[in-house]
């Protein structure tokens, strides 16, 4: 099974971070090879441009990819999308001068607008009905409109700074994008699909997540359940030689832990502990 990666630049080190936490450790990755082995025997590691890998998965070379949303559409590839891996996220946006004469989608009927996702921009003025003219760059698309060889951008945007320097202003969102692990359709119910998605969703699953320990008399248990906001309630177990006492377990989200011990505390719990979870299957 060949899972393609981001090679290089914003997306490749949470990726990495994400199939370690995952126990698919890389093993003899080092930098600038183009594949690595990982401790699956049956997984190995393709080391791909993010705009590529929609392609490498499309044609074959590879089974499994983790890229933006963004790149999958672009590509125009139709790909199985497994799971949200919850980073990366990013707007398409569409942007006009501030002091522009365009306020809205349809007064860009018959200008011009400069992208670098021309399939999703035609996709986008497509379902509007507009039809501008789609100037396709590669680079400093925000200039565009200054240089007059557009009235219009769709770029990528995370926080809007570079907009608002460049005097833009956004009037549309064209798509909402983070990082995805995609499939080709035809594979996306293998075994080791399966298995590499549920061991990343576990992952995801356990971040702000704490587990809770904590000894209970048993005269308080009801007590007790009725302040854990667990998941699908506590796990109650006996403890030998536990003279009345039972131990409860419980997950709980990171921002309750600190109101649901002193809730516990009150209702008669002792022996409390709080650890991190690596991964938790749901």
């Amino acid at each position: 099974m060949r899972l393609a990666v981001p090679n290089k630049g914003r997306l490749h080190e949470p990726t990495i971070d994400l199939l370690e936490r995952a126990g698919l450790h890389v093993e003899n990755g080092a930098d600038r090879k183009l594949y690595a082995e990982t401790v699956d025997p049956d997984v190995t590691l393709l080391f791909v441009r993010a705009a590529d890998i929609p392609e490498y998965i499309a044609d074959g070379a590879a089974d499994l990819g983790i890229t933006g949303l963004d790149q999958v559409r672009e590509s125009g590839h139709d790909l199985a999308d497994l799971l949200d891996l919850e980073f990366g996220r990013c707007r398409l946006v569409l942007a006009v001068p501030e002091d522009g004469d365009v306020a809205s989608v349809k007064d860009l009927a018959g200008k011009t607008v400069a992208t670098e996702f021309p399939t999703i921009t035609r996709e986008f003025f497509a379902e509007t009905g507009v039809d501008p003219s789609i100037v396709e760059v590669t680079g400093a698309t925000e200039l565009t409109p200054h240089v007059e060889m557009a009235d219009a951008i769709v770029d990528i945007t995370s926080t809007g700074t570079t907009l608002k320097v460049n005097r833009l202003q956004v009037i549309e969102e064209v798509l909402s994008s983070s990082v995805r692990l995609f499939a080709r359709e035809d594979v996306r119910e293998e075994p080791k699909v399966r298995e590499i998605r549920t061991a990343l969703s576990s992952v995801l699953s356990a971040d702000g997540k704490r587990y809770l320990m904590m000894n209970v008399p048993e005269d308080r248990l009801e007590d007790v359940r009725e302040v854990i906001p667990g998941l699908g309630g506590p796990t109650v177990m006996d403890i030998a030689d536990g003279d009345g006492t039972v131990a409860v377990h419980a997950v709980v989200s990171e921002r309750d832990v600190f109101e649901t011990i002193t809730e516990v505390k009150k209702r008669g719990a002792s022996g409390i502990l709080v650890t991190e979870i690596e991964r938790l299957v749901e």
